[in-house]
């Protein structure tokens, strides 16, 4: 292991500033160890190149059956949905035909009751027609009986103003 500053120069300073050049070395040798247990703790929490490659190729693995696994899920899920999409159309089309014989089935009973009335109005047209006309026999009749009323008493009268 390498320190990346001046031991000796250290203890220099040391002694300049009021130590003894043995309290100067102890107090140096202290911060050595001290540097180098952390040193070492720093080391042990650390991983090598090679550790770190085979650490990235086992996530690179998982990740990748990861993928595999959401892919298969993915097509199980589109296929689920598509035959869940494929029973409404069924679904849809039974409903839409039932729709459509319905309408049917009110579009026949609606033009037999057309086709009814008509018939009725028809037969109604009918029996006002020949009331009409039995209406229109009557009036001629009575207009005709009233007519040769008014020449009977015409020729009465003539006969009495004549006679």
């Amino acid at each position: 292991r390498k320190l990346y500053f001046d031991t000796h120069a250290l203890v220099c300073l040391l002694e300049e500033n009021g130590f003894t050049t043995q309290q100067s070395e102890v107090i140096v040798s202290a911060l050595v160890k001290i540097m180098s247990t952390n040193l070492d703790m720093i080391y042990k929490d650390m991983v090598t190149k090679v550790q770190q490659e085979i650490a990235l190729q086992q996530i690179m693995s998982h990740i990748g059956g990861v993928k595999k696994d959401m892919i298969i899920l993915e097509k199980s899920e589109f296929s689920a949905l598509r035959s869940e999409n494929e029973k409404i159309k069924l679904e849809l089309q039974q409903i839409k035909k039932q729709v459509m014989d319905e309408i049917t089935k009110v579009r026949a009973d609606n033009k037999l009751n057309l086709n009814l009335e008509k018939s009725r109005v028809k037969e109604l047209h009918a029996q006002q027609d020949r009331a009409l006309t039995q209406t229109d026999r009557k009036i001629d009749t009575e207009v005709a009986d009233l007519k040769t009323m008014l020449e009977s008493h015409k020729l009465d009268n003539i006969k009495y103003l004549a006679g």
